[in-house]
């Protein structure tokens, strides 16, 4: 199944992303549009999704990040970014938890593009060397 197709009636998460970008109309929309290029620039498997009442995702074998957007910020937060490396410190938001790691962008920032690059990179690295605990087998007894 395409990432763009839905069932009859429902925009796919790339027409409710497009609308979502267009309905902000300011700096934050300009900003997610970029992060989102910058995602798919890094990761062309990328699966777009629209979950939780509003929110984009951009998943491979498993969820990369999601791109919230807020009066102030918008906050790129990563589900397994405790986990990751991050030597240009792009993370700035949620630092405190066991999972999660978040980068909030303001109005007047400039991303490193090549920096989130790698960083998306090694997210997606992290999802497919996980291997789900179901699939192991477990040695025959004798």
């Amino acid at each position: 199944m395409e990432n763009n197709v839905s069932k009859e009636g429902e925009n796919s998460p790339a027409q409710l992303i497009d609308a979502r970008i267009e309905q902000l109309s300011d700096w934050r929309g300009e900003t997610l549009a970029r992060i989102r290029t910058l995602i798919k620039q890094a990761d062309p498997e990328v699966v777009e999704e629209w979950k939780w009442r509003g929110v984009p995702v951009w998943s491979h074998s498993g969820i990369i990040c999601t791109g919230e957007t807020y009066k102030e910020v918008v906050k790129m937060t990563f589900a397994k970014g405790a986990s990751l490396e991050d030597p240009s410190g792009l993370f700035n938001s949620s630092l405190e938890g066991n999972t999660r790691r978040a980068i909030d962008f303001r109005e007047s920032d400039t991303i490193d593009e090549e920096a989130l690059k790698e960083l998306i990179r090694a997210a997606v690295a992290l999802n497919t060397s996980a291997r789900p605990a179901r699939s192991q087998k477990k040695p025959k007894s004798a």
